[in-house]
């Protein structure tokens, strides 16, 4: 998925869900994680304005990319580990959004990291900053 088609899935989901219409798998993924962000769901209602703006600051799509690129992950398990680590820190937190939220740190963090080298992402690294959330 490029930026354009990941902003216009997020679009559709949440008017979707706004309209009370049927969704797929992914879309009610989304639309739950909407729902924990409140800050950003009047910005899905107007994709004329934010299909193509660069953000200075947080990037509400970006954001809203990690928590499904790191449900994706917990799902199956990849890397492997993750799910452990997830399940043990939802028992320790007994709020799911802040686990994912605390989570989120090391998955942005590794991919800046990535990026910032040219390489890949260095899954024992990331398992490590997993562990390491207290």
């Amino acid at each position: 998925m490029n930026r354009d088609s990941t902003r216009k899935l997020f679009f559709d989901a949440w008017q979707k869900h706004i309209e009370r219409l049927p969704v797929e798998p992914l879309e009610a993924q989304v639309i739950e994680i909407v729902l924990h962000h409140p800050e950003y769901q009047e910005l899905l209602l107007d994709p004329e304005t934010y299909q193509h703006i660069d953000f200075d600051e947080t990037n509400p799509f970006l954001h809203l990319s990690l928590h499904l690129a790191l449900r994706e992950q917990i799902q199956t398990n990849r890397p492997n580990g993750i799910a452990v680590i997830y399940k043990t820190l939802c028992e320790k937190y007994q709020d799911t959004h802040v686990v994912e939220h605390k989570m989120l740190e090391c998955l942005a963090q590794i991919l800046w990291d990535a990026q910032q080298s040219g390489r890949m992402a260095e899954e024992s690294y990331y398992l490590e900053c997993l562990r390491k959330i207290k």
